[in-house]
This record gives structure tokens, C-alpha cells and sequence, in this order.
């Protein structure tokens, strides 16, 4: 129901996206897409890219009126470095770079020039995902939806977010050049990032990216391809250098017993105080009947269908494979040992990640969300949604009735 798909290279003259599933009436403006792609340029540990591309986005299809029509929605951001390499006869590139699609990439498409590989593998191309991830973002927000991201690592520097909630990581984050929440681990990043850029080395981390406002009820354990964790999964691990994916606590559970690694179910219930008919004060019991959670190690995901509870995703970005210091591979062309050529990169890519990421799982959320409600409108959409059945006793209809459930 919702997809997009990006297309052009890192210095080609643009890069292009078409969105396809968004509903009509949803008030959309270039600045709303241009926010996003401002801050994915942010991040200590950039190269120098980042100094000469403004990525302003132009939207020439899918909206009129400031309002989107249901259509197709064309995007395209246009590269300033192209007009660097316009008419430039570059040397061939022969030999392939480890840990990038160099050399796979012309293995897959028999490729005379491993440039090919280089230009369409680069993570230039996210510029696009954060577009169309900027736009899931403001439809899920007219939902009251919010996804907000951070770093949880860089290198061997790890933050400490204890009794800090997540709105407020949220908010802190974006006030920090390597966009930790904790400030005295922010600062030793961006040292360690020094240290790695003097040292013509590259570091990565691990990253957090959490949706709050999510409904019970998306996703399904039904097929395989439509469990939720199984999509987010898939989505965060399409990204450029990302190489692991943990939902909720995944990883401290393995280690724990069954009973351990749980969220127990309860019922909350409200008091209130009121006066009786003699005038005597007392407690009245109030039951709103929500089912109720104190802890989310599941990460908002049970049976491949969000809970109601915030979703935790951690994700593990590796340091990026252009390095200043060669490193040892073979020229393709002569069959001799060689050493790499550096091309433009970041030193430290993680911070700029974050709002990739938060993208990628916008993008998710907002297709299991059309998925949910369907409709072609917001006008369809938003009644529905405020009518969706919530974890509450009220809502669940069970009948205790013994069944013969197989003939």
C-alpha cells in the first residue's frame, strides 16, 4: 500500500524519489522535507560534502495546493558537487575498496570500472530516504505518532540514559554535534572523533531509534513478511553500513530465563476520592480497564504486532570502509597486489545516521498503519483510527465459551 523508490548517483546531477500510498488531504511543504534533510547534514565526524550540498528538495508531483492528492509523490534534491564532475574525464577506478560494493558490485554486473558500483552503492543516496521519511513522519504525527532517534555509542564510548525519558532524549539529542542526550559521554565522542580523524581512521557506534504513540495492532503474525519486527528489521538493515538490528532488550533477554524476560500484564486502575450521601469522605475505585505494562523488553513488539508500548530499536552501524589510510586489495585490471584510493567520506557517519534510521522506520510504521485503517483520505483515515480497539478489557471481547475448534 505504501512504497518508494529512490534513483541517480552520489555526484550525478540529482537524486530522485517517488512515494506511492500517501492519502489525499494531508497538507505537505517543501519545508517540512527540507527540515529533515537540514539535519541529516549535521553531525560532528562529517567530510567536507557536507559544506557544499544544501539539499533543498523540489516536489513536482503528488501535491497541489500544498495538499497531497493521493497521487504519486515526486521529490528531487539536485547534487551541487555534480557540476565538479560534469565533462571531467576521470581514471578508471580498478581497485576495490574492502568493505564497500566495489567488488561485488562489478562481480553481480560484469562492470568494466568499479565507479558504477561506488556512485550508486554511496550512502549519498539516503538523501532520498530522508525525504520520503520525512513526509512518513508528518502523516504520523497528524496520528500523534512521534519517532525520534540518538546515539547510544561511538566507538568504545557508551552514554548512560537512566530516568532520562525519551521525549527528552529526543529534545537533548539535537542540541549535540554527535547527537548523544548524555552530555559527558557526548563530549568524550566527539574527542574520540578527533582522535580517529587525526589518526586517518574511521569509527562506528550504535544508534537508537524509538516510536512513541504507536497503536496496539499493526503488523501480523499471520505471514512472515508482514510481522512488524521482521519489516523494521529489514528496513534498518537496508542502510548503508548498518550491520546488526536489536528490538527491545533482544540481546540482555538471550541471556535470561523465560520467566525473566517477559513484560507481565496487569490492570490499571485509578482511585478517586468523593464524598457519600452522609457526608463521610472516602475512596471511590475507579477501573479505566487499560492492560498495563511496567517494563518493555519486548521493545513494543509481541508475535510480530505493536503493543501499544514505545518501539526500541537499536541498531549497530560498522566504521565506514573509505579510509584515509590505504588499506591492501588487488588492481582488478593488472592482477597485482595494490593499495586503496580514498575517496570523500565521513569519519564518523553515526550521527548523521540517526535521522536515516528514524526514516526507514517511519516509512515502516506509516505502511502498517495505511495497512491498518485503509482508506484513501485523511478524512477516512482519522475517524478510523480514533475507533481502533485499544488493549482495554472493554475492548476485548471475551465470551468463555468452551469451543470445538477442529472437525
Amino acid at each position: 500500500m505504501l512504497r518508494f523508490l529512490t534513483a541517480g548517483e552520489s555526484h550525478g546531477p540529482a537524486l530522485t524519489a517517488i512515494l506511492e500510498g500517501i492519502p489525499a488531504g494531508l497538507a505537505l511543504s517543501p519545508e517540512v522535507i527540507d527540515q529533515e534533510l537540514g539535519r541529516r547534514r549535521r553531525g560532528y565526524g562529517s567530510g567536507g560534502r557536507m559544506k557544499i550540498e544544501k539539499d533543498v528538495v523540489r516536489i513536482l508531483g503528488g501535491v497541489m495546493g500544498g495538499v497531497t492528492t493521493g497521487a504519486p509523490i515526486a521529490l528531487l534534491v539536485e547534487n551541487a558537487d555534480h557540476a565538479k564532475w560534469k565533462g571531467k574525464v576521470m581514471e578508471s577506478m580498478t581497485a576495490p575498496r574492502p568493505g564497500h560494493a566495489d567488488l561485488t558490485g562489478a562481480v553481480k554486473y560484469g562492470y568494466h570500472d568499479l565507479r558504477p558500483a561506488l556512485e550508486r552503492a554511496s550512502a549519498r543516496e539516503t538523501t532520498m530516504r530522508v525525504a520520503v521519511g520525512a513526509i512518513c513522519k508528518y502523516f504520523l504525527s497528524q496520528f500523534d505518532i512521534r519517532v525520534g532517534g540518538y546515539v547510544k555509542a561511538i566507538g568504545d564510548i557508551s552514554a548512560d540514559f537512566t530516568g532520562m525519558s525519551y521525549p527528552e532524549r529526543f529534545t537533548r539529542a539535537e542540541g549535540s554535534d554527535v547527537r548523544c542526550p548524555d552530555t559527558a559521554a557526548a563530549n568524550r565522542m566527539h574527542i574520540r572523533i578527533e582522535q580517529i580523524m587525526q589518526s586517518k581512521d574511521t569509527l562506528g557506534g550504535l544508534l537508537e531509534v524509538v516510536a512513541l504513540g504507536v497503536p496496539v495492532g499493526l503488523g501480523s503474525f499471520a505471514q512472515w513478511d508482514r510481522r512488524l519486527d521482521a519489516r523494521l528489521g529489514s528496513a534498518l538493515l537496508s542502510v548503508q553500513a548498518i550491520k546488526g538490528v536489536e528490538i527491545g532488550e533482544a540481546w540482555a533477554n538471550a541471556s535470561l530465563t523465560g520467566t525473566q524476560a517477559q513484560d507481565a500484564i496487569g490492570l490499571e486502575t485509578r482511585t478517586a476520592s468523593h464524598e457519600n450521601i452522609d457526608g463521610k469522605k472516602g475512596e471511590q475505585l475507579l477501573y479505566n480497564n487499560s492492560l498495563s505494562r511496567t517494563t518493555n523488553r519486548a521493545g513494543g513488539i509481541e508475535g510480530g504486532i505493536s503493543n501499544g508500548q514505545p518501539i526500541v530499536i537499536r541498531a549497530a552501524m560498522k566504521p565506514i570502509a573509505t579510509t584515509l589510510t590505504a588499506q591492501s586489495t588487488i588492481d582488478l585490471a593488472s592482477g597485482k597486489p595494490t593499495t586503496t584510493r580514498y575517496e570523500r567520506s565521513d569519519f564518523c557517519p553515526v550521527p548523521r545516521a540517526v535521522p536515516i534510521l528514524e526514516a526507514m522506520m517511519a516509512f515502516v510504521l506509516a505502511e502498517a498503519l495505511i495497512e491498518k485503517l485503509g482508506g484513501d483520505s485523511m478524512d477516512e483515515m482519522l475517524p478510523r483510527f480514533a475507533a481502533l480497539r485499544k488493549a482495554r478489557l472493554d475492548d476485548l471481547t471475551m465470551d468463555a465459551v468452551s469451543r470445538v475448534w477442529w472437525e
